[in-house]
């Protein structure tokens, strides 16, 4: 019996020695450099983050369109946007590029601003820097061969960004952009709530996230262009909302703010 109970006590302390220890082996491990850093960032402010929309007095917001898949709406998106005098920024893929250059073309034809989207549309958050690199480049270099301008502008698919992401986008010198309004086009729930999702969170500064081919983005786009002009709004791309020096972007908000004034 005694010795059943001198066993027990020594599996009870071996036990606790392996949890110890375990505990110890966690704490190394998230002491490693790569490992801790996302973790310190945050904590320190020093979080990388995209620009979601720009704080501004100005009654100005800007138009994205996202173009991944299908071209069929496009022209009578394009239509609208000419008829209503209005300049946007559409983010291209490269498989997009390929597919329709004419489009492409026509986009720029139109004064608009083309912004790159990477060239498969990638879960970026996975790839190496060399990667996500190439898929920057790709793109960039076909839009340039095809319509002159070189775009500096990037929107990560699927929203997804890390400090690895942003920073390998500024060494291609691109600057990393978000929405602060997201249409919801491509869930294809109508023109309603499309309409209402834009006019009720309108905001100046905000950049709204809309889809080439959403089903209900062009039935939609002039109630909203419409409602947006009558609050007093302009409608421009993307780089002309942006701040180009003495800012910089809250890494809570993803606001692009004005540095303020040395005293």
């Amino acid at each position: 019996m005694f010795q059943s109970f001198k066993l027990l006590g020594i599996k009870r302390r071996l036990i606790t020695f392996l949890a110890v220890l375990a505990l110890f082996l966690a704490g190394v491990y998230f002491l490693l450099p790569g490992v801790i850093q996302p973790v310190l960032n945050y904590a320190t402010g020093h979080r990388l983050v995209p620009i979601y929309y720009v704080e501004t007095p100005e009654k100005k917001v800007a138009f994205s369109f996202d173009a991944c898949w299908g071209a069929s709406y496009t022209p009578t998106l394009l239509e609208i946007l000419q008829e209503n005098n209005i300049k946007t920024t559409f983010f291209l893929t490269g498989f997009w590029v390929e597919k329709y250059p004419e489009m492409v073309k026509k986009i720029a034809e139109g004064g608009h601003e083309i912004g790159n989207h990477t060239y498969s549309h990638p879960h970026l958050n996975s790839l190496s820097e060399e990667e996500i690199k190439t898929e920057l480049e790709k793109v960039g270099n076909m839009i340039f061969e095809l319509t002159g301008q070189k775009p500096y502008l990037f929107r990560p698919p699927y929203g997804e960004y890390s400090n690895k992401v942003i920073t390998t986008a500024q060494k291609c010198n691109y600057q990393t952009i978000q929405w602060s309004i997201d249409s919801l086009d491509w869930k294809e729930l109508g023109k309603e709530p499309m309409v209402q999702r834009v006019t009720e969170n309108l905001h100046p500064g905000a950049i709204i996230l809309f889809h080439n081919n959403g089903t209900f983005t062009a039935e939609a786009l002039p109630e909203i262009i419409n409602f947006v002009k009558g609050e007093g709004y302009e409608i421009i791309p993307i780089s002309e909302l942006l701040y180009k020096d003495n800012y910089y972007i809250d890494s809570n908000s993803g606001a692009q703010k004005p540095k303020p004034p040395k005293e």
